[in-house]
């Protein structure tokens, strides 16, 4: 079945938490088309129309990024995996980063804390699949690729947890890999999944350097959503156009990349049937270890293993 989700403040939310009611029940195997807003909660169809501002539906003392959901899966159930295809990905017309002029640690490192605060506003053909900007009176251009920032089910934890720092469900992954044709596969915490998802990027650099992809909306997110009772997982895994995926999150990113890395090895080990001293040798043949993205309080490490590397 195909269900059509609309943005509007009934179906969005701003935080996670399995307390939450869902926005609607679908079955394994249904697909679900929809409209994801930016992240300052607003959507525009075309440049001549005035963005909407939407709020979110339930009661959060700070919501940050705006997400739809949360979807329940009908026999979703702790222990089991969930698999969601990302069947197309269709960014909106525009888009908006920003750069330096409050403290974190890239700028404090950088001389950047106390400049001013620049926004970059972004104009976006999906046909060309390029980004324009202005900066002065000088035009510069960037090649798209869009994909989403957050997806993730209800941790398994009592309370209201911010969506910035990504974690075992999921959540604010911010990778890049995850766009149109990739898989993400996540470890269900709670009866029913309780899946959501948001955030919007049309480029982005590995690291998120600044604090922010170019973030816009998303005139069509098309997913798919399937239960897995045959994987076992404890972290996020990705299959991608261009290889499997496994991620680490720490605030310390060498814990990050061991983690990405123990998780990697643990796959090759499985898939290969060999001891895990033999997949760290060939891990570090074959498999690349990237950085995520340094800007959500809990950085991301994710390791690559193109396909065909190991036959």
């Amino acid at each position: 079945m195909i269900h059509k989700i609309e943005i509007k403040n009934e179906n969005l939310h701003g935080s996670f938490s399995n307390e939450y009611e869902p926005i609607i029940t679908v079955k394994s195997g249904d697909t679900i088309r929809m409209q994801t807003p930016d992240i300052e909660w607003g959507y525009s169809k075309t440049k001549e129309e005035e963005r909407d501002f939407f709020k979110s539906n339930v009661n959060e003392a700070d919501p940050r990024h705006p997400m739809i959901g949360p979807i329940k899966i009908d026999g979703a159930k702790p222990g089991m995996v969930l698999e969601v295809k990302l069947n197309d990905l269709v960014p909106g017309w525009y888009g908006t980063n920003w750069a330096g002029g409050k403290s974190s640690w890239q700028n404090d490192h950088l001389g950047l804390t106390d400049s001013e605060r620049i926004r970059l506003d972004w104009e976006l053909n999906s046909n060309r699949m390029t980004g324009t900007t202005i900066i002065g009176d000088q035009p510069f251009r960037v090649v798209l690729n869009p994909f989403i920032g957050l997806m993730g089910v209800a941790p398994a934890e009592a309370g209201v947890h911010v969506t910035s720092p990504p974690r075992y469900c999921g959540g604010n992954i911010d990778c890049k890999e995850l766009g149109r044709g990739s898989t993400l596969f996540l470890p269900i915490a709670v009866d029913g999944a309780l899946f959501s998802i948001g955030d919007g990027h049309a480029a982005q650099g590995d690291g998120e350097v600044s604090g922010t992809a170019i973030e816009c909306p998303m005139d069509l997110v098309d997913i798919t959503l399937i239960l897995r009772d045959d994987l076992q997982l404890t972290m996020p895994r990705a299959l991608t156009p261009s290889g499997w995926v496994t991620f680490g999150f720490n605030e310390d990113l060498n814990l990050a990349a061991a983690q990405a890395l123990n998780e990697m090895t643990e796959f090759i080990r499985e898939t290969y049937q060999i001891e895990k001293t033999e997949a760290l040798a060939l891990a570090s043949v074959a498999v690349d270890l990237r950085i995520t993205q340094v800007v959500n309080g809990v950085k991301g490490v994710h390791a690559v293993l193109p396909h065909g590397s190991i036959r």
